[in-house]
C-alpha cells in the first residue's frame, strides 16, 4: 500500500507533546499528591514515549530522519538506545527471519541447542518468562540484562556504531538525569518508573511473533481498541504494520478494517480478539516453549 504523507503529521507530533506533558507530571505534581500515582503515570508515558520511538524510526511526525531523530533523544526508557533500537528494529523487518533466534534481534526463542546447555534455574527462569504474568513482572530484567549482554560484546569487541549509538545515549540522559534531580520523584522511583514502562510494552511484544514455517503466517493479529492499542500505537494490529511499515499508527485500523479476511488468510489465522483473550488465557500459561520448536528442521 502506498501511504500519501503529510508534511508534518500533527496527530502523532500531539501526542508526542502530551507524552512528555503526562511524563513531567508523573515526576512532580502527581508525585508530590501520590507517590504511586506518580510512578505509575510516568511509567505509562515512558511506554507511550517507546510506541512513538517506533513511528520515529518508521518516518514519522517529520519526512525528516534528523527532525525525527532530535524528538527521539531524552532517553526516557533509560537502557535502550534510540539508534539501536532503530537498527535491530528495522533488521527484525526483514519477515523471512522473523523468529530466528540468530537473525532475528527482538526474537524471544533459543536454538535448542543453547537451550540444552543451560541450567535448570535458567530454564526454569526463562519458562517463567514464557507466561504473560512472567513476561511483564520478570521481562523487563530479564531482557535488559541480555540485551546488555549483548550490547556489551558488540562495544567490546568495537563495533563503531554501537558505541556511538550507546554516546548518544548517555548524552540523552543528561537531561533525564538532571529533571529526575531537580524533581519531587526520587531516583529509584523513577527506576520503578521504567520498569512499568518496559513491563507495559512486553504485553504487546509478548506474542506479536510466532514459529510457523510461512513467514507471513507468524505476525499476530489482536483486534484490540481499548487503552492498550493507543499506548501501543495500534500495533496490536502488527501483520499490518509489518505489510506497511511505513504508514503512520493512526492509519492502521481503518485499513485493517477494510481488508480485514485478506489479513487472517494471510496470518494464517493467528488472531486474538482482544488483549483481554491474551490474558485469559496465557496469564499463566506459557504459550510457546523456549526453544524454537522449527529450529531443528531450519537449519
Amino acid at each position: 500500500m502506498r501511504h500519501t504523507p503529510r508534511t508534518v503529521e500533527w496527530i502523532t507530533l500531539s501526542l508526542l507533546l502530551m507524552t512528555y506533558a503526562l511524563w513531567a507530571l508523573g515526576t512532580t505534581w502527581a508525585f508530590d499528591l501520590s507517590p504511586v500515582l506518580g510512578v505509575a503515570l510516568t511509567g505509562v508515558a515512558i511506554a507511550q514515549f517507546s510506541s512513538l520511538q517506533h513511528e520515529m524510526l518508521h518516518g514519522h511526525p517529520f519526512h525528516s530522519r534528523m527532525a525525527n531523530e532530535a524528538l527521539a533523544f531524552p532517553a526516557l526508557n533509560l537502557s535502550v538506545p534510540y539508534g539501536r533500537f532503530r537498527d535491530t528494529h528495522l533488521a527484525h523487518h526483514h519477515d523471512p527471519v522473523l523468529t530466528d533466534p540468530y537473525d532475528d534481534p527482538e526474537s524471544n526463542y533459543f536454538d535448542p541447542a543453547v537451550w540444552a546447555r543451560l541450567s535448570r534455574p535458567a530454564r526454569w527462569l526463562l519458562e517463567v518468562n514464557n507466561t504473560l504474568a512472567g513476561r511483564v513482572l520478570l521481562g523487563p530484567l530479564i531482557g535488559n540484562l541480555l540485551w546488555l549482554r549483548t550490547e556489551a560484546g558488540l562495544a567490546l569487541r568495537g563495533d563503531r556504531a554501537v558505541i556511538r549509538d550507546w554516546l548518544l545515549h548517555l548524552a540523552g540522559l543528561v537531561p533525564v538525569i538532571w529533571w529526575i534531580w531537580v524533581a519531587p520523584m526520587s531516583g529509584w522511583a523513577y527506576l520503578m518508573a521504567a520498569y512499568i514502562g518496559h513491563a507495559l510494552l512486553k504485553i504487546r511484544t509478548f506474542l506479536e511473533h510466532r514459529a510457523h514455517e510461512a513467514a507471513r503466517a507468524r505476525t499476530v493479529i489482536v483486534e484490540d481498541r481499548g487503552p492498550l492499542a493507543l499506548l501501543f500505537l495500534n500495533n496490536n494490529l502488527h501483520v499490518v504494520h509489518h505489510m506497511h511499515p511505513n504508514v503512520p499508527w493512526y492509519a492502521l485500523p481503518a485499513l485493517y478494517h477494510a481488508h480485514r479476511d485478506h489479513y487472517q488468510r494471510r496470518n494464517d489465522g493467528y488472531v486474538y480478539r482482544s488483549y483481554a483473550e491474551v490474558f485469559r488465557r496465557y496469564l499463566v500459561t506459557a504459550k510457546d516453549p523456549v526453544p524454537h520448536p522449527l529450529w531443528p528442521f531450519r537449519r
